[in-house]
């Protein structure tokens, strides 16, 4: 307790952190939140939100989104376990948790409001979000399922994808190059004219990672268009395509050969959108698929696999929301979505291409349905007090029907303060993989369920040059889907329950034009060991922009990390010190450098793959 006690007066003394961004939309209200399906600003949302614009996503120059979400958003944690690449199945990295829930599938990773995630396997799929396709990155914290429904149970990270907004053409190129042979390099276009707007972006990375057979290799390519009816009626149109192929090592005391990976992720979507003064909501149709192509492997010594794992899945849906502003301080939204998914899953014979059952018991295609009606009602009653009420019906094919509400309060202390209180449902259907996929598998499983209660705090002060903000939470899950061992043999079952408590701290300060402080800290007490969970996250960061020159800088520390959930494993905790210089040589060429864990600090996020120590990248950025 005395390491957390030093912690939280350290974010508390630093008038500064996890984002300006992010503080700012949720206390005040300046920004437009799409994430909560009201492009209105957040003053009286009663959920906890955070924010992270484009300029804090690029300040380190990182293709990946992750990393700077784990340092910016307290309460949210992404495990790692190199240099570039998350990669899937066995011994992949990338889980995300939000105050100690998500991992599987209880974590909802949007774009521009439509879920991404396998259709089979139904977690997100990390290494396809990417910085360039970022506007912004609303993350939700706690319960979602009103608006979003299964997987929405830990929270939502919804990533806004870029446009130009004036007229004109705008090309962006950066490349760059450091550590383990690790190159990376992009091309972003913005073009509007008149009513017509696009972006097109493509990006390459590779690295060879810090250890033996565990290289990494990406294309990503994305595409935007939009169209300007009126100036209350637009549409938009996006795809992306992800390609991308990792090897995982296995760990330090359990090596693996050929445990390779290849995966293709591609999504597509269109929308149409309207904003009055009375009304706004929108019309969106959007198709996920994947192609994952999997070899196991085999340990030193052994025999290669003559199978290889393969499977396609989908996911398919259509959300119609529209917001009403029926009278003074009103905000009423009717929603309803409808989704299907799943896919196709086998082995296939390495010599003779053949399609192999996964066993004798197991089937070969799988999908599920689910349709959703919702209603969210937020209310001025006095100046002083705003209130929310929401409920959800969902009904899944097979799952049946379930009833999801929320509520809660905002308090408008004064001009700038505001105290909000929260209660919300969170509930996660099992997924494909968990009901008929592999040796642990049981078709007879339920829902799992969580009630968060939530109590926060925010303040703006000295001007908005400076904004605080707390929040206090405790959640109980029951129902878990959990594997133990039945009869000589894993099975899943729902026997797991959780109860989660803690407390989340964050500051910005701009004390002047050309300097940012930032710093967040969030404590999570645990009933139970979880994995990717740390009990203490504290970031320190700064940014200083005096001219043509720039400094961006950050502290990280991780108390008590289990990388296992084994009962005696020891705890990790590490402070990580990472910083981005760079220089505007010209109007239109910035040359920067990188460093990452410049401390050379040894640590683990996954038990048995040590990360790497201190890594750095240099390169350049050319605008035009």
């Amino acid at each position: 307790m005395r390491e957390a006690f030093v912690l939280v007066l350290a974010a508390v003394a630093v008038a500064g952190v996890a984002q300006p961004d992010s503080i700012r939309s949720t206390s005040l209200g300046e920004a437009v939140v799409t994430g909560t399906r009201a492009a209105d600003g957040a003053y009286d949302l009663p959920m906890t939100l955070s924010v992270v614009g484009r300029d804090r996503l690029t300040a380190d120059f990182r293709p990946s989104l992750l990393p700077t979400l784990t340092e910016q958003v307290p309460g949210l944690f992404v495990s790692s376990r190199g240099l570039m690449g998350y990669g899937v199945s066995t011994g992949a990295a990338g889980t995300m948790k939000v105050r100690g829930v998500g991992g599987m599938a209880s974590l909802l990773v949007l774009v521009d409001g439509q879920a991404q995630y396998a259709g089979l396997m139904g977690h997100p799929v990390p290494d396809a979000y990417q910085t360039l396709l970022a506007e912004r990155v609303e993350v939700l914290r706690g319960p979602a399922s009103v608006l979003y429904g299964s997987n929405a149970m830990g929270g939502v990270v919804n990533i806004v994808t870029r446009q130009r907004p004036a007229d004109g053409l705008h090309h962006d190129i950066h490349a760059q190059g450091g550590s383990y042979g690790t190159v990376e390099a992009g091309l972003t276009s913005r073009l509007r004219r008149g009513n017509f707007s696009g972006t097109a972006a493509y990006n390459f990375g590779r690295s060879d990672n810090h250890r033996p057979d565990m290289g990494f290799l990406q294309h990503t390519g994305f595409v935007k268009l939009g169209y300007d009816f009126s100036e209350h009626w637009t549409a938009t149109g996006n795809a992306s395509l992800t390609y991308f192929k990792s090897s995982n090592p296995g760990s330090v005391a359990a090596p693996l050969l050929d445990n390779d990976q290849e995966v293709t992720r591609g999504m597509a979507a269109l929308a149409l959108t309207n904003r009055y003064t009375t009304a706004d909501g929108a019309l969106r149709v959007y198709y996920n698929w994947g192609h994952h192509h999997i070899n196991d492997g085999y340990t030193p010594g052994g025999t290669p696999r003559s199978v290889r794992y393969e499977h396609n899945d989908l996911v398919a849906g259509v959300s119609l929301y529209e917001t009403f502003r029926l009278f003074p301080g009103n905000h009423t939204t009717l929603g309803a979505d409808y989704q299907h998914f799943g896919g196709k899953a086998f082995n296939r014979n390495v010599a003779t291409r053949e399609e192999i059952p996964l066993s004798a018991t197991d089937g070969t295609d799988f999908s599920e349905d689910e349709v959703a009606g919702y209603i969210d009602v937020r209310q001025r009653v006095a100046p002083w007090l705003t209130l929310n009420a929401g409920l959800r019906a969902d009904y899944h094919s097979r799952a049946g029907l379930e009833w999801v509400p929320q509520g809660g309060a905002t308090f408008h202390l004064y001009k700038e303060a505001e105290v909000r209180l929260m209660v919300s449902k969170g509930f996660r259907n099992p997924t494909i993989r968990e009901l008929y996929l592999f040796r642990p598998k049981n078709a007879d499983l339920d829902p799992e369920r969580l009630m968060n209660y939530e109590l926060s705090y925010r303040q703006a002060f000295l001007g908005g040059r400076v904004h605080v903000g707390a929040n206090l939470f405790y959640l109980k899950a029951e129902n878990l889907i959990s594997t133990t061992m039945r009869e000589g043999r894993p099975q899943n079952i729902n026997t797991g329950r959780l109860e989660n408590s803690g407390l989340e701290l964050e500051a910005d300060y701009t004390p002047c034009r050309i300097l940012r402080l930032n710093t967040n800290y969030s404590l999570l007490h645990m009933s139970r060991v979880q994995e990717a969970a740390p009990e203490h996250k504290f970031y320190l960061g700064a940014s200083l922009t005096p001219g043509r020159f720039a400094l961006n800088t950050g502290l990280q520390y991780v108390g008590r990390l289990h990388t296992t959930t084994a009962a005696d494993a020891p705890t990790e905790r590490f402070l990580l010190w990472n910083a981005t210089v760079s220089y505007r040589l010209l109007n239109t060429l910035t040359l920067f450098a990188h460093g990452e864990n410049l401390l050379a600090q040894r640590y683990e996020v996954l038990a048995g793959y040590p990360m790497p120590r201190a890594t750095v990248m240099a390169g350049l950025r050319l605008t035009l």
